[in-house]
């Protein structure tokens, strides 16, 4: 009987657990989703202030009612707009800044670029400067040559636009032919 007796008297000093102190793990619950909040709320306004500081920037142009026949066109995405050889300074001002799926269309007008759900625009053919593959643009990055860049002038402002097809085979023909046509019009406008 001595044996049992040290079993009971452990059984004895075993203590509940510990209750959960639950005002303190909703009061944690509740400041993170605060401070969560809290920079959400602080990046939309940076959105909003970059918006109004490049307010200056005039209109995006529509495509012309008959824009000529489609020299190529492209399915893919639309990364966004960044001041010409600064890839990170991303143009957000009449919605250049919204990634979205895009439709390219190449005619001798220009390239029409269609965004579902974001601003439509259009790049007249003597906007157009120049065209190339690279690797990143504000915030996207790819390996290298898998973005395509086009570099257009609006207003007083160059801007690289970024795309990338649902085929990046595609990439190539669309430098290669952006070029020549951009190379056309500069040689008839030295005439």
């Amino acid at each position: 009987m001595t044996s049992v007796a040290p079993v009971i008297l452990l059984a004895a000093e075993k203590e509940s657990a510990e209750v959960t102190d639950w005002a303190a793990r909703v009061g944690w619950v509740v400041g993170l989703g605060l401070f969560v909040a809290l920079v959400y709320w602080l990046m939309r306004e940076g959105w909003k202030w970059r918006g109004t500081l490049q307010s200056d920037l005039p209109a995006l142009p529509a495509a012309p009612d008959s824009p000529g026949r489609a020299k190529l066109t492209m399915s893919g995405r639309y990364h966004g707009s960044t001041t010409a050889g600064q890839w990170l300074d991303r143009i957000v001002a009449h919605g250049l800044g919204t990634r979205s799926r895009v439709e390219l269309t190449l005619t001798d007008a220009g390239l029409d670029v269609v965004r579902p759900g974001a601003a439509d625009f259009f790049v007249p053919v003597a906007a157009l400067r120049e065209a190339r593959l690279d690797k990143g643009i504000a915030g996207k990055v790819l390996t290298e040559g898998g973005l395509l860049v086009v570099t257009w002038a609006h207003g007083d402002k160059l801007i690289d636009s970024g795309f990338r097809s649902d085929h990046a085979a595609e990439h190539n023909e669309w430098v290669d032919t952006l070029n020549d046509m951009i190379n056309k019009t500069e040689t008839e406008g030295a005439r």
